[in-house]
């Protein structure tokens, strides 16, 4: 099973004693499973001096956490820009594939939680307002030709229906646990599903994004947008005005589900199995 790392490398609301913004590295395995209790997941914290913030330390503490892991990474996702240079500088030393990606939802929740309860319990703590990561917006870009689906339907399944997810039969995609969200049960989880006679390529190809969201865009001409990576932006379908209900519907329900949504791929509205499934949740990354 390949094993994906989220990591973040950034300053903390914390001063040091000579009043310097403290670093650090966070590392986090991806839940890339349903099954997968949370808190078995691999974690690493270490910080940083400001004196010390270059590829030379990271790539140091990125070896320290492989040293203490289960298993290394086969790749490392993270989401700032800012940090490019550097976090691919010190992966490609490793020979660590390292790619930019909105599909942090672990570090984030995690890294959520510790400016929240432990970086205020810093001597060194310097409360503020934490900032959101700007992503640039990107003109969408037509998906080939070739992998345009001909029919499209949007769909809901309650929360509870993804407990046995692992029996299905998909070919290609990545999910993580419902639970990680705080969702009820019987929560309405909206989705897209896309068939098309391709859909094995169509899903292969997808499989090789890092897959962030699918969302509305009322902007004219209206249309069905899949968002990867930080900024990348493709467009699955055009909305007409007889559509347009069922798409604001759709990013209604996100809302209720806590941004969590589910992107499907399949030959056709007749076949059980799955060419490509990815669960997916848009999330505030900070």
């Amino acid at each position: 099973m390949t094993t994906i790392w989220e990591l973040d490398y950034y300053s903390r609301p914390i001063l040091d004693d000579q009043k310097k913004k403290v670093w650090e590295v966070l590392i986090c395995e991806s839940p890339t499973r349903i099954d997968v209790p949370i808190d078995s997941l691999f974690r690493y914290s270490e910080y940083c001096p400001s004196t010390q913030v270059n590829s030379v330390w990271l790539k140091t503490a990125i070896a320290e956490a492989i040293s203490r892991a289960p298993n290394p990474p086969d790749k490392i996702r993270f989401f700032r820009q800012a940090m490019n240079n550097m976090i691919t500088t010190s992966c490609k030393d490793l020979e660590i594939p390292a790619q930019l990606s909105r599909r942090t939802i672990a570090l984030s929740q995690w890294l959520r939680d510790r400016m929240e309860n432990t970086y205020p319990q810093h001597p060194g703590y310097q409360p503020g307002k934490n900032a959101s990561v700007i992503f640039p917006t990107t003109p969408p870009q037509p998906l080939p030709d070739a992998l345009i689906g001909q029919k499209w339907t949007f769909a809901t399944l309650e929360a509870s229906a993804f407990d046995d997810l692992n029996e299905w039969s998909i070919d290609f995609g990545e999910t993580f646990p419902v639970k990680m969200a705080g969702l009820e049960a019987d929560t309405p989880i909206p989705g897209l599903i896309i068939y098309s006679p391709r859909a094995l390529p169509m899903a292969a190809w997808m499989s090789g994004l890092e897959m962030a969201a699918v969302k509305f865009s009322d902007e004219s001409p209206a249309r069905l947008l899949l968002e990867t990576g930080v900024s990348d932006r493709w467009i699955l379908t055009s909305i007409d005005a007889k559509t347009q209900a069922e798409a604001q519907a759709f990013e209604a329900s996100k809302e209720r589900s806590q941004q969590v949504h589910f992107l499907a791929i399949q030959a056709s509205p007749d076949v059980e199995a799955f060419a490509g499934f990815w669960l997916l949740q848009e999330i505030n990354l900070a």
